[in-house]
């Protein structure tokens, strides 16, 4: 009975220090390996196509690509380009630096290739080793970066209220005006106002004007002789 205990107590104990074994060596091999950035992702490229190939070139352990902005996709659907999802940078983590520095210098500028009949034949990689750059530096600029759209997000959705409540607004504005206009013609029916509506005279304004001088006194006026107009005219 003794025995067996002691000897499933060994057991235990050795598991427990395997795994911290394994965890320590998983926690002081982060220093060794090498992040590698991606400025260009090709249309219909997945994480799992960087994967695919990138790992023939080294021991690859995490691969991140984040996806474009929403508004950005709806135009490219517009547009009548790639209707997936669309990758627009990625980073790509090596078991070792070395490894990301070789892959780096080796495949940056260059065409993608392999087959022919893969969609990405044509297109080139751009690649670049990251110096002094761990995976969990990439963590905090996510997170940085989310907060930024968020708050991105928090102004455009604050930015639509306005404008609804604003529409809103001018809505009840003109239901309301609506409103009394419609009442006002109900009351005038009702008042037979309508009916007895005239159109309105034009009010003409008379300004008395003074009569001319000497009208009436045309004959007392001083008639010239005919001797003296036959003297300037020279008449007979």
């Amino acid at each position: 009975m003794d025995s067996n205990s002691n000897g499933e107590e060994t057991t235990q104990v050795r598991k427990a220090k395997n795994k911290r074994k394994r965890l320590s060596g998983a926690v002081d091999d982060s220093h060794k390996r090498g992040v590698c950035y991606l400025s260009r992702i090709p249309p219909g490229m997945k994480p799992s196509h960087v994967r695919q190939m990138l790992s023939k070139y080294g021991e690859l352990q995490r691969v991140y690509l984040p996806t474009d902005d929403p508004s950005a996709q709806v135009n490219h659907k517009k547009g009548g380009g790639f209707r997936g999802k669309w990758f627009t940078e990625g980073w790509v983590e090596f078991s070792k630096k070395s490894v990301a520095k070789r892959v780096a210098k080796m495949l940056n500028n260059q065409q993608i290739g392999g087959r022919k009949r893969n969609p990405f034949y044509y297109d080139i990689w751009n690649i670049k080793y990251l110096s002094k750059f761990k995976w969990d530096d990439l963590n905090s600029e996510i997170a940085v970066k989310s907060r930024e759209r968020e708050q991105k997000m928090t102004m455009e959705i604050s930015a639509a209220k306005r404008e609804r409540d604003f529409y809103l607004s001018k809505v009840e504005q003109k239901r309301a005006l609506l409103h009394i206009q419609d009442r006002r013609k109900k009351k005038r029916e009702l008042e037979g106002e309508e009916s007895k509506e005239e159109p309105q005279k034009k009010i003409m304004r008379k300004i008395p004007q003074k009569k001319p001088v000497g009208n009436g006194n045309n004959e007392n006026k001083p008639k010239l002789s005919k001797d003296f107009l036959r003297g300037v005219f020279g008449g007979p």
